[in-house]
């Protein structure tokens, strides 16, 4: 996917509306909403003004047309000064936010990790979309494939700052025996640097525990990879062979070097190998990503496997551990490889990953989904999407299906956060969110859409939903360790007493270790 990297706190979108261009948005507008008249319906859910409507008998609403104005010198292009100094540097000059979505949630299993340990993780490393997206979320859910979209906000303590939540939730995970059978390829590190405690041996603990869940019908392969790769099984059905499976893993022992390129590919292969129609056919990289032999650049690995990425559909799930840890080089990976990662640090969280979340992902609800938020000019000043840097999708590609986006599980939530600038005294239409995915099946493109108004926005953060407030605190917190000087951010003291609040208020033990890390990121400053 091409993506528009924008370095943090560069982000801001300054606009003013113009009356010359009035005319031209409007035509936009009418060409958008007749090709949206042409696109197939998913499933929705709520009938509320501020979420989703499946069955919106005049179509979806239309984008906001994009808007010339705003410079990247802090003044608008006629001369006339914002007097802010957030519209310091501003991206190209619309109303329009686009992303593909994604449910990666390394950033912040990592970020706690460093902290536990009393040091500060690397601002590179933090990415707040993947905080967010770790709480849980109680949006509206589909009945069917596809996504529900909820849009709200609250207003923050910066005059004239709200922030403004983005939800897409799809349906409910079916019962276990439901879902279809799964062909696995589990692609581990035995290199040196897996020696570690918290590594290799988690690892194994891991796919020990997942081998005994997973049913009789789902295949397992096991490729390892050190100096070079091998396959140390290749797909086996786990019906009648779960002992097979178990003595492959606990022979697994670390070696040397890391080379992660040559991994990836013989995984790919062996994958392509015993692939299965009618199955959910995946890579599974198991790595502290931290390659130092043969090709360890992420595009390049990826273009070798490209074949059996596009034709056949296997996707790439990313599983980091290790106190030192190559994120970027794990995150890329997944990224590109139409995946996601997530973080495994102990026990807890390796069950999570491989019990809870990995049945989730055999399943897909959605391919190549993509989100685009468009603000009204009229109320908007200013906007910034908090986080995905790594995900952004030209705006004039979120109906082209050729540009990839996320592929997403049921029981998945994404939330995308915006900081949001309102004009003095604005009142009426704020924003219209909508996400567009194919169809796992038949790839038929999909869209659906919801809107929010600013007499919807709460008062405060404090009289939000719970919720909500998660999610708040979860991306101050992010801003904060990247020093990215989020509007609004109360800092770490006061995050700190809103998050153990929300912890008795929700018995949430997930916001309990946000508030725990929190203090001792004030213990590391």
């Amino acid at each position: 996917m091409e993506t528009d990297r924008t370095r943090p706190g560069q982000e801001y979108a300054h606009h003013r509306t113009r009356k010359p261009r009035r005319l031209r948005a409007t035509l936009l507008a009418l060409a958008a909403a007749g090709g949206l008249l042409l696109t197939a319906c998913g499933a929705g859910g709520g009938s509320d003004s501020n979420t989703s409507n499946a069955n919106n008998r005049t179509g979806f609403p239309a984008p906001a047309p994009a808007v010339t104005s705003g410079g990247d010198d802090g003044s608008e292009q006629d001369g006339e000064q914002t007097g802010t100094p957030d519209d310091k540097i501003a991206p190209p000059p619309d109303y329009l936010s686009t992303f593909a979505l994604d449910v990666d949630t390394a950033s912040y299993g990592y970020a706690r990790r460093a902290l536990a340990e009393g040091r500060r993780p690397d601002p590179s490393t933090i990415r707040p979309e993947e905080f967010v997206n770790r709480f849980h979320q109680d949006y509206d859910r589909p009945d069917g494939n596809g996504f529900t979209v909820t849009v709200d906000g609250a207003r923050t303590d910066k005059s004239d700052w709200s922030l403004v939540r983005v939800g897409l939730a799809t349906r409910t995970a079916d019962s276990a025996t439901e879902r279809p059978p799964a062909a696995l390829t589990f692609v581990i590190d035995v290199s040196g640097s897996m020696s570690e405690t918290g590594r290799l041996d988690l690892a194994k603990k891991s796919l020990d525990e997942m081998t005994d869940r997973l049913h009789d019908d789902d295949s397992v392969a096991l490729v390892t990879f050190s100096d070079e790769a091998e396959t140390v099984l290749p797909m086996t059905r786990l019906g009648g062979h779960r002992g097979q499976v178990h003595d492959a893993v606990d022979e697994l022992e670390t070696q040397s070097s890391t080379n992660l390129g040559a991994g990836v590919e013989t995984g790919y292969a062996t994958a392509t190998e015993g692939l299965r129609k009618g199955a959910t056919n995946r890579v599974v990289l198991i790595s502290d990503g931290l390659a130092n032999t043969g090709d360890t650049n992420a595009d390049s690995i990826l273009d070798r496997v490209a074949h059996e990425r596009r034709d056949h559909g296997i996707t790439l799930f990313g599983v980091g551990v290790g106190s030192d840890y190559g994120d970027a080089l794990m995150e890329k990976l997944a990224d590109k490889g139409d995946g996601h990662t997530a973080y495994v640090a102990n026990d807890a969280d390796a069950h999570k990953v491989f019990v809870d979340q990995l049945p989730q992902n055999i399943d897909l609800t959605a391919r190549d989904a993509k989100a685009q938020v468009a603000f009204d000019p009229e109320t908007v000043a200013q906007f910034r999407l908090i986080g995905y840097e790594d995900r952004k999708v030209a705006d004039d590609d979120f109906r082209n299906d050729k540009v990839d986006g996320g592929e997403i599980g049921p029981g998945h939530t994404v939330t995308a956060l915006y900081a949001v600038r309102t004009r003095p005294g604005a009142d009426g239409h704020l924003a219209t969110a909508s996400v567009r995915w194919l169809d796992p099946n038949t790839r038929a493109p999909h869209e659906e859409s919801g809107q929010l108004e600013t007499d919807a926005l709460h008062d405060s953060l404090n009289s939000a939903p719970a919720t909500f407030q998660v999610t708040a605190v979860a991306a101050y917190f992010a801003d904060t360790l990247r020093s990215t000087e989020l509007p609004g951010n109360p800092g770490l003291g006061e995050l700190a007493s809103r998050a153990h609040t929300l912890a008795k208020e929700t018995e949430d033990k997930d916001v309990r270790q946000l508030a725990e890390a929190i203090d001792e990121a004030r213990r590391t400053d």
